[in-house]
């Protein structure tokens, strides 16, 4: 989305998104996160829990690291290198140089820069914003940030399983076009089932969704940039 075919990043087009991101964000903040809110929460079913489990941040970065790992030992078996054997602190740093150049292209290593760097800048955003999540409002009424906070039930923005999957499947649109049509749309749904199954608000989505994009751009353009 913010990436050349050469994968160059367009930093202009991303400032400017990341501004109505904001604007959207603050909107959202003060007058539409709540209407929409009990809108999409007439349409809880249980296919958003499913969908709640399936695209979870554990199980993009467990399973993406898994595919990692399948193909870290595949290459190391096909050109005969070993770890264990690097004894020397230089050969142990030429090991791991070799490694990233290696295996930076590829696409389970991409996806799963991806999804982990996206879990990180969302765990320190969440702690930092601290925003009541929507069960408060629909038993207390209440709303509103009590920066900053561990705690789950003011981790409200960004939506992690949003930003996570946005990543994750935006990755997997940009090296397989293709499929870009279906990933977006996955992703979407994913979006609107944490504002349907009530554990986030409209904004906390967005914000969420702009993140993973952005990282899921960067990562590629620093990692396959000719």
């Amino acid at each position: 989305m913010f990436l050349t075919n050469d994968n160059i990043i367009k930093w202009r087009k991303m400032m400017w998104a990341a501004l109505i991101t904001g604007l959207l964000v603050f909107g959202g903040v003060l007058w539409f996160d709540k209407p929409l809110f009990l809108f999409l929460r007439e349409y809880d079913c249980r296919l958003w829990y499913w969908i709640d489990q399936i695209f979870s941040g554990k199980v993009w970065i467990f399973s993406s690291f898994v595919a990692a790992m399948v193909f870290c030992v595949k290459k190391c078996v096909k050109t005969d290198c070993n770890f264990l054997k690097c004894t020397k602190l230089s050969k142990i740093w030429g090991f791991v140089r070799n490694f990233f150049v290696n295996t930076k292209t590829n696409t389970a290593f991409l996806i799963f820069y991806s999804v982990l760097t996206t879990g990180i800048v969302v765990k320190v955003l969440k702690t930092l914003i601290g925003r009541a999540r929507p069960i408060f409002f629909e038993a207390l009424d209440m709303t509103g940030f009590f920066p900053p906070s561990f705690d789950w039930a003011f981790n409200s923005m960004p939506s992690g399983h949003t930003a996570i999957s946005f990543a994750g499947l935006v990755m997997i649109g940009m090296l397989a076009p293709k499929y870009k049509p279906l990933t977006w749309t996955v992703a979407i749904i994913i979006g609107l089932s944490r504002v349907a199954i009530g554990a986030h608000w409209p904004s906390d989505v967005i914000l969420g969704a702009f993140i993973g994009m952005v990282v899921a751009d960067i990562v590629k353009g620093m990692l396959l940039k000719k």
